[in-house]
């Protein structure tokens, strides 16, 4: 896909949803909408991006449907609200436990990450990559459901060279910079410094100023008076007594070099990113100025070392204050494809994280889609007025996701989605496409389950923008 808009010059390859949808430019209202869905699920959940974008334009196709039969939309807006409410409610009903067993709740978790990137770039090494993921992810884990996953602490590095296959997990934090020359490359138990202070010799940022002098001595009482001014600071920092300091700016060489000379390690450039991850894992703070001594909170951790991945040095943290921390190298043959499978741990990431909070699952390959389409159907059944037409667009629109899951593994969708209902009807609630050997299978033998806050989001958005679909489809009219 070509990408278009401000950074028209490069190219993005991949499959993700909200990627596509993010470069797209549209003016259609209705289009907004459906590009702004996938976007707050992207952000919230990390998955199902291209699902609900299918499910809102399928809701979107029927809404026009019906207007052309002189419903008011009104009327759909109201069918679509009680098909809903009868949709959650089934999910509900469906949805399964995760075990509170750390072994047992790994193994779900492991079904679910898998079943996402069944459809990733990272397929082939799926179980691989779950099992990355789910270890990343549960050092995250948190005793209190009311604390969510602090996702800085899994930080991704991408490197070109070797295969996807060569991809690991260290537990500890690798920070994508070099120690400075001529400083020790090996600290165990450090003091560290954190700052994002100016570390070159002060400049004159008035536009159009300029310093003239009449000899070579004034220029000399100039640059000594400016290493003057950068030894007392260095000075102000040597108080603190740290064995690490690391900076997000730029350190000239002459501050570095008085550093070095005490057996200081430091590291330059560590830029906001950079600095700000290290704060939260070293649990230190970001400092300024230099001032206040006994007052300023330094990090720690058991050892920091310089590494080599690639060709590439780098600098590891390990045995970190908190020591959730971890950093997923991923290896490949290029940036395009690094680029797509960071998108696809990312979305694995997003999901396992919510789902270690809400531990809760529901089976895949269409079961769930259409256990709601049925329960929307007999809802229909009971409603005696033109909501009900509406109500019915609601629960084939709930079947077109499984029929295009069908139809885009190459098999006949009408006959694998009837087979489907007819199970469910006769209260086979594991039933499932198995896409593999293209019939229904059983989701729980197969361990193909799937994160349920999907629907749930899709329900907020339903709320606010069926309004909106509905008078766009009146406009088409």
């Amino acid at each position: 896909m070509h990408s278009v808009g401000e950074h028209e010059s490069t190219i993005t390859i991949t499959n993700d949803g909200a990627t596509i949808l993010k470069s797209i430019h549209v003016a259609n209202p209705a289009a907004k909408i459906l590009i702004d869905i996938s976007k707050t699920q992207d952000d919230m959940v990390g998955d199902g991006t291209t699902t609900v974008a299918v499910l809102a334009g399928e809701l979107l196709r029927h809404a026009e449907r019906l207007v052309q039969m002189k419903i008011h939309p009104q009327t759909i807006i109201e069918g679509f609200r009680i098909a809903k409410d009868a949709a959650i409610e089934k999910l509900r009903s469906i949805a399964i436990e995760c075990p509170e067993d750390l072994a047992k709740l790994k193994e779900d978790l492991i079904k679910v990450a898998m079943t996402t990137l069944s459809s990733k770039l990272l397929f082939h090494e799926k179980e691989y990559f779950a099992r990355l993921a789910v270890d990343a992810v549960l050092r995250l884990k948190s005793n209190s459901k009311d604390s969510p996953a602090n996702l800085d602490l899994i930080k991704i590095i991408k490197k070109p060279g070797a295969s996807l296959r060569d991809s690991f997990l260290d537990e500890g934090f690798i920070l994508e910079k070099a120690i400075s020359v001529g400083c020790p490359k090996r600290k165990e138990n450090p003091q560290i410094m954190i700052a994002n202070s100016p570390m070159d010799y002060d400049k004159i940022k008035i536009m159009g100023s300029k310093v003239r002098v009449d000899s070579l001595d004034k220029v000399a009482e100039i640059e000594s008076a400016e290493k003057l001014k950068m030894k007392n600071k260095v000075d102000r920092i040597l108080a603190y007594k740290p064995d690490v300091f690391i900076n997000r700016q730029l350190i000239y060489n002459y501050p570095e070099q008085l550093m070095a000379e005490k057996g200081v390690m430091v590291i330059e450039h560590a830029d906001f990113d950079g600095t700000e991850r290290l704060s939260a894992v070293l649990g230190a703070e970001v400092l300024s100025t230099f001032d206040a001594p006994g007052k300023a909170k330094l990090g720690s951790c058991k050892l920091i070392e310089e590494i080599m991945i690639g060709e590439d040095k780098f600098v590891k943290f390990s045995g970190c204050a908190d020591n959730k921390a971890c950093t997923i190298v991923l290896r490949g043959s290029g940036y395009h494809i690094l680029d797509e499978a960071e998108r696809s741990l990312h979305d694995v990431i997003c999901v396992l994280s919510q789902m270690v909070g809400n531990a809760k699952m529901l089976y895949g390959g269409g079961n769930s889609e259409v256990s709601m389409a049925l329960a929307v159907l007999k809802k229909a059944e009971k409603v005696k007025t033109k909501e009900g037409l509406a109500i019915e667009a609601f629960a084939t629109a709930l079947k077109a996701l499984p029929i295009i899951i069908a139809e885009n593994g190459g098999y006949d969708s009408a006959t694998l989605i009837q087979n489907l209902v007819s199970d469910i009807s006769e209260n086979k609630t594991t039933s499932g496409l198995d896409m593999s050997k293209g019939v229904v299978g059983d989701m729980k033998v197969l361990g193909i389950h799937v994160f349920m806050p999907y629907f749930n989001l899709f329900r907020i958005h339903l709320e606010s923008k069926n309004r909106h679909l509905c008078q766009h489809a009146r406009q088409q009219k």
